[in-house]
């Protein structure tokens, strides 16, 4: 019964003609924000993750350098 929901609700995907809707210009504005939203949060969450390693690998480098130079 599963795989036949499954089928059922890819099937009723590829012929989207068939569902009669109007998406007006405040929801699409709102799904495309929305989209746009949760992917740039993604996305800034992966920078914030690898920030900080990378930042103490750059900065590690620095100081090294201007202890060698003072010496």
């Amino acid at each position: 019964m599963r795989f036949m929901n499954v089928f059922l609700n890819i099937v009723a995907m590829l012929f989207p003609s068939l569902a009669y809707a109007y998406v007006g210009p405040g929801l699409g504005l709102g799904a495309i924000g929305t989209i746009v939203g949760v992917l740039l949060s993604i996305l800034l969450a992966l920078l914030a993750i690898l920030w900080y390693p990378l930042k103490r690998l750059f900065g590690k480098g620095k100081k090294r350098r201007a202890r060698h130079d003072s010496d």
